[in-house]
Formats: C-alpha cells, sequence, structure tokens
C-alpha cells in the first residue's frame, strides 16, 4: 500500500468512526449539513419518524432533504456533487457516498454528498422527487462554487445524468433566487450507471420504482438518459465492469453512443471484471483502476 492510498484509508476509518459515534441520535450530525429545501419538499408528504442510518452507512427514510459537506484542508476552488446509490430504495453512504467525499478532499475538492428523497417513500410528487432535489442541489452548490461536476453511482448515476441532461428545465416551482441559477454542472461521471430503462433493461430496481411494471414505452424513454443528451450536455465520464450484474453492462455503451450522436466528449472506461457496488474499485480487480482516471479527467474538465 502507497502512502497516498494509507492517509486515504486513514481518513475514511475516522470519518466512519465519528459516523459510529453518534448513531444512537443522529447519525449525520457531526458532519456540515445544509438542507435544499425551506419549509417542506415540493409537493409535500413522504414518510414519518427519523431518517435510517444502517450500521453499513445505507440511508433511507429522508423526509427533510439535504447536502452533507465535506471541505479538503488545502481546497483547489472546485466542487462535485455526490450522489450514492441504491436502487431508489436506500442511500449507500458507507460504499459510495462517505469514502468518495474523503478521496475528493484529499485532492483538495470540496465534496458535497446529496441525501435525496427517495419515490417509494410515500411523496406527493411521485417519481420526479429525486431529480427534484438533484436540480435543487446543483443551484444551491452553484451559488457557493465557481466550478461544479457531478458524481453518481448506480442509481445515482441514473439520478445524475438524468440532472446533467436536463439542462435547466424546471421540474418544481421555483421557491427562491436561488433557483434563478442555471442547474448547468460543468461535467458529470457515471459509475456503473443505470443509463436506460427501455426494453430489454426493465429488470432494474430504478426501473420498478420510477416508472413501473406496466410502463409505457414513452414512459420509459422519457425516464432514459440517453434520450436527453444534447449538444449542450457537459462532458461525461463513464465507468462499468463487464461482470455487472445490476447495470447491464450495456448501459455506458448506450450511454457513450448518445454522445458520440450530439458531440458530446465522452470518456468510458470499462473493465473485465468488478461486479456492481464496487466503489471506489473492488479488491483483486482492475476496477480500483478508475479513481485515478477520473482524477486526470476532473483535472482536465472546466
Amino acid at each position: 500500500m502507497n502512502r497516498r492510498n494509507f492517509i486515504l484509508d486513514a481518513s475514511i476509518a475516522v470519518l466512519m468512526f465519528k459516523l459510529a459515534a453518534v448513531q444512537a441520535n443522529d447519525p449525520t450530525a457531526e458532519i456540515e449539513k445544509l438542507e435544499l429545501w425551506k419549509g417542506a419538499p415540493p409537493g409535500g408528504g413522504g414518510p414519518s419518524g427519523n431518517q435510517v442510518l444502517t450500521p453499513k452507512g445505507a440511508l433511507s427514510n429522508v423526509s427533510r432533504p439535504y447536502l452533507q459537506i465535506f471541505r479538503p484542508s488545502k481546497p483547489n476552488g472546485k466542487a462535485v456533487i455526490v450522489a450514492a446509490g441504491g436502487g431508489y430504495k436506500r442511500m449507500e453512504l458507507g460504499i459510495e457516498g462517505w469514502p468518495v467525499a474523503a478521496w475528493l478532499t484529499e485532492r483538495g475538492y470540496t465534496a458535497y454528498v446529496l441525501a435525496y428523497r427517495l419515490p417509494g417513500e410515500g411523496w406527493n410528487a411521485g417519481n420526479i422527487v429525486a431529480l427534484q432535489d438533484a436540480q435543487r442541489a446543483l443551484r444551491i452548490v452553484r451559488s457557493r462554487e465557481s466550478h461544479v461536476t457531478l458524481l453518481g453511482f448506480s442509481a445515482g448515476g441514473h439520478l445524475m445524468g438524468m440532472a446533467a441532461t436536463l439542462g435547466d428545465s424546471q421540474t418544481y416551482t421555483a421557491q427562491d433566487s436561488i433557483d434563478s441559477i442555471p442547474a448547468i454542472a460543468q461535467g458529470a461521471a457515471l459509475i456503473y450507471p443505470v443509463i436506460t430503462l427501455e426494453r430489454p433493461y426493465t429488470h432494474t430496481s430504478t426501473h420498478k420504482l420510477l416508472v413501473g411494471p406496466d410502463a409505457s414505452a414513452q414512459e420509459e424513454a422519457e425516464w432514459s438518459v440517453q434520450n436527453r443528451v444534447r449538444a449542450s450536455t457537459p462532458p461525461e465520464f463513464l465507468v462499468q465492469a463487464e461482470d455487472d450484474a445490476v447495470s447491464d453492462p450495456h448501459n455506458t455503451l448506450i450511454m457513450a453512443a448518445a454522445c458520440d450522436r450530439q458531440g458530446v466528449a465522452v470518456e468510458m472506461h470499462r473493465y473485465v471484471t468488478g461486479g456492481h457496488g464496487f466503489g471506489l474499485g473492488r479488491r483483486g480487480t482492475a476496477s480500483g483502476e478508475w479513481p485515478g482516471r477520473y482524477e486526470e479527467w476532473l483535472g482536465r474538465v472546466g
């Protein structure tokens, strides 16, 4: 293990220890937190009771969506919004949120980890709630930072892909002056993402929770990221393993092809093994290479 990896592992260990220490009360109390909405989120409804955080860092039952802010000791002036996956049933912060935030801050980036609403938790606005949160988060971070990119994993990759390709289209009624800020990022990195909900790729939890088993072809198309790619879409960075059993490996190929058709800059890295949900990389596979390639890409974007 080299010195940089040792320091990173130590940073992650300290962060996880602090989170575990406050688990009995507010499990994220020691992390700087910024709520997305002033009062109830658009449409109302949602879960009751406290948010739920498992010992492994899976978050659900979020009634007041928010950003967790992780600041580097030596900021480079750039920020990344991170969306963990979990099939829109939970957010796997322990795998794809906090370790990634530690990795980013070690390199000077301010990390904003998004705790978004989950569509199956009784929200009156239905399946659009997570996308509303992503757009609002992007506007909030842009009001504070001069350079903002997106990073999403699995279903969080679908969410960040939708946010990146939606441009400045409005998914909710403006709440305040922040909503006059364009919801546009400088780039988006999508790691083993769910991209398409169209047939035959209908087996995912993302498909089930966003459009359901009886969805029309039009509904599936509307919620498929590749169909929203335009020439104005920011540069994309794609990662997937060819043995991914959750998000079909064709997903990144479909997204890359859509970007090519529109002249959007796209960089793709595919690995023979790694499976799904490997976060910063699964030991014993080449999937651990992607953070280095991502760091290089971040340095070039913007």
